[in-house]
């Protein structure tokens, strides 16, 4: 199948998945996961309609926003952040989905200062798994303050990685408790699911999904 094909199947299965939950396909956005993807395909999805795709390694989001500079393109940068590569975001990306530290957030509002505000997801680990970043939620209170604090940021949501698990209802439970933890500090964004993952996401209520492979088809490796 072809981006544009791939891309109409899933946009179906998100509105299928809405209205399972009594929600809406618009209060949904589909975020394509063009890591590691050539521009080529990009392209593909933009030409279908298209405009929000995340990326995960800060200088290859760099790079594809000084080659890709179309109308309406926004880019979202979803990975793991280094302090010292915030520079490479800060200036090109619309929205952050790994916030996890204050350095990291410092470094991210000194470097957007000539810019609007960064939207910001706030990365929870709620298994608090060894291998994966994220503030606990005993210590969001503290980040979201100081993220709150910082002018050049803006807190929009909450963000997790659930553990890996084949069925997908396995992550149900970790879907929801990351919506109680963002309706306890009084923020709307749920930035949650992936291709294994993102139509129970959005039955809980995810604002954002996250989806590479069901639009582009299997990751090439990285060079």
């Amino acid at each position: 199948m072809s981006v544009a094909e791939n891309l109409a199947a899933v946009q179906a299965r998100v509105a299928a998945a809405a209205a399972r939950a009594g929600r809406l396909p618009s209060d949904v956005t589909l975020l394509a996961v063009s890591k590691l993807q050539p521009p080529g395909l990009i392209r593909e999805a933009y030409a279908a309609g298209h405009r929000a795709f995340g990326e995960n390694y800060a200088q290859e989001l760099r790079d594809k926003a000084a080659s890709l500079q179309l109308p309406g393109l926004t880019w979202h940068a979803i990975g793991g952040l280094q302090v010292n590569k915030a520079k490479y975001v800060a200036k090109v990306a619309t929205a952050v989905h790994a916030l996890d530290r204050v350095e990291l957030a410092d470094e991210l509002d000194r470097r957007r200062a000539d810019l609007p505000p960064l939207d910001c997801y706030l990365e929870i680990n709620l298994a608090c798994e060894a291998t994966k970043s994220g503030v606990t939620p005993e210590g969001l209170p503290a980040l979201l303050a100081h993220v709150r604090s910082c002018p050049h940021l803006r807190a929009v949501g909450l963000m997790a990685l659930p553990p890996l698990a084949e069925d997908p209802e396995a992550s149900r439970p970790w879907f929801r408790q990351l919506r109680a933890l963002a309706a306890r500090h009084g923020l709307a964004g749920l930035s949650m699911g992936t291709t294994s993952d993102f139509e129970v996401a959005v039955e809980e209520g995810a604002t954002v999904v996250r989806v590479g492979t069901a639009l582009f088809g299997a990751r090439p490796p990285r060079s």
